[in-house]
Order: structure tokens, then sequence, then C-alpha cells
């Protein structure tokens, strides 16, 4: 009886043991392709957030629009801002860059390496008299050289005569070196000008716009706003770079000026120091 009994609880621990180890077993299976399903979405995971990302990316491929360039940009203001009152700023500002590149031109050409030209008209004077510094002046270019010639044609009619005649011919000289700066700074007014005048009038042209309609519209205040600020902005730039070329020309001639009265003194110097030889 006891061995019976012995082997019934033998095989019932056997049988509970197996049973236990197969729910184990199979505890461990469904933990493991639970883990390998959630291991396999997340693995699927990046490839869907990847194609996401790339679709997205597209999207706002094709919804952003392509940047302009800043010709492209400024154009599309000019018109924007009504080429009736854009044109009169853009030729305000193209008149002015003309005139300063010519004034530019012309003053660099104009200036010379004075100490140089001063010792070879001594040099002329001292040697070959005042025939041979006019011939020193005559192939020289500038205002410099102007005046020394104009001086040394008179150096038989006395030093004073001279130094008269330096003074009046240094006087057109300068003339001529300041010609077209009250053009130009009449551009340097007139473009920031015109700019508030189609501000002005595109103001008008918005409320009118506003009467129309009846009520305030802000799409229509703001674009009225912009449209009509863009005038002011334009004649603003333009002003401003045509300033910058005038007090360049400005500064470049009064150099040239103070050359020449230096250089006037030292002709006179230089014609009492050999007044033997002129």
């Amino acid at each position: 009886m006891k061995k019976v009994i012995s082997s019934l609880a033998i095989a019932a621990a056997i049988t509970f043991g197996f049973t236990g180890v197969t729910y184990a077993q199979e505890d461990q299976l469904e933990g493991q392709d639970s883990t390998e399903v959630v291991d396999s979405t997340q693995a699927e995971d990046p490839a869907s957030e990847a194609a996401s990302q790339v679709e997205t990316a597209k999207d706002d491929e094709t919804k952003e629009e392509p940047e302009l360039g800043i010709i492209a940009t400024i154009k599309q203001k000019f018109i924007q801002g009504d080429p009736v009152w854009m044109s009169p700023v853009l030729i305000c500002l193209i008149l002015g860059l003309a005139l300063s590149i010519e004034r530019i031109v012309y003053l660099n050409l104009s200036t010379i390496n004075t100490k140089r030209f001063l010792d070879e008209v001594e040099t002329a004077l001292k040697n070959g008299g005042v025939d041979a510094a006019k011939d020193v002046c005559r192939n020289t270019r500038g205002p410099i050289a102007s005046i020394f010639y104009q001086g040394l044609d008179r150096a038989d009619e006395g030093i004073d005569v001279v130094e008269k005649s330096v003074v009046a011919y240094g006087g057109v000289q300068m003339g001529l070196l300041e010609k077209g700066l009250s053009w130009l700074s009449l551009f340097i007014a007139l473009a920031p000008m015109l700019g508030f005048l189609g501000t002005v009038i595109g103001m008008i042209f918005a409320f009118d716009q506003i009467v129309k309609d009846g009520q305030v519209s802000p799409i229509t205040v703001a674009g009225g706003i912009q449209v009509s600020l863009l005038t002011t902005v334009f004649g603003l730039i333009a002003a401003i770079v045509l300033q910058v070329f005038y007090n360049y020309i400005v500064s470049k001639v009064d150099g040239l000026v103070n050359d020449m009265e230096d250089a006037s003194i030292s002709l006179i110097d230089m014609m009492l120091k050999h007044k033997a030889n002129a």
C-alpha cells in the first residue's frame, strides 16, 4: 500500500514537474515571440520613420518656393512698387552713377606725382630756361601742369602778372574739377523726394480702396502700405549710394585743389630763384 501511495506521489510530482516546465517554456516562448514582435516593430520603425521623413522632405520641397537671387528680388520689388513711381528713382540713380564714374575717371587722370613734376620743372628752368619748362608742362596732363604753363607763358611780363595769371587760371581749373557736382547733389536730393511722393500717392490709393470696400481690410491696408513704402526704400538706397560717390569726389577735388595751391606757390618761388635764366 505504501509502495502504491509512494508511486502515485512520485508520478504526481513528475507530472506536475513536467507541467510546470511546459508552462514555463510556453511562457518563455510567448515572451520571446512578443520580444521578437516588438523588436521587429522597432526594427521596422526606423525604416518607416526614414520613409516618412523622406516623404515629409519631398512635401516640404514641393511646398517651398525656390529662393530668388538678389537681382530677381530687386526686380520683383521694383514691379511691386509700381514702375510708374519707381522709374524716376531708377533714372536718378543711373544718371548719378554715370556722372560719378565720369568724374572719378577725370579726377584720377588729373592726379599726378606733384613732387616729381616740380623737380622736372625746376631742372628744366635751371638748364633750359622757360621754354624747356613749358615743354615739360605741355607733355604732362592735369590741372597743375596747365596752371604752370599759363604762368610760364607770361614770364616775360613780370612776376606780378605771372602770379595773377596762376590765380585766375587756378579758378578755371577748379571749376573744371567741380563740373557736374551740382547735378549729382540734385540727384541725391531728388531720389528720396520722389520715393516719398510715390509713398504718399500709394497711401492715397490704399485709402481710396478702403472707401470703395466700405470696410477696413487688413489685407488691403497692409498690401497698399507695403507697395507704397517700396518707393521710399528705393529712393533712400539710391540717395545713399550716390552720397558715397559724392563724398569721394569732393574729397578728391579738395586734394587736387590743395596740390594746385602748393604747386602755384612753388612755381613763383622757382621763377624768382631762376630769374636770370627766365
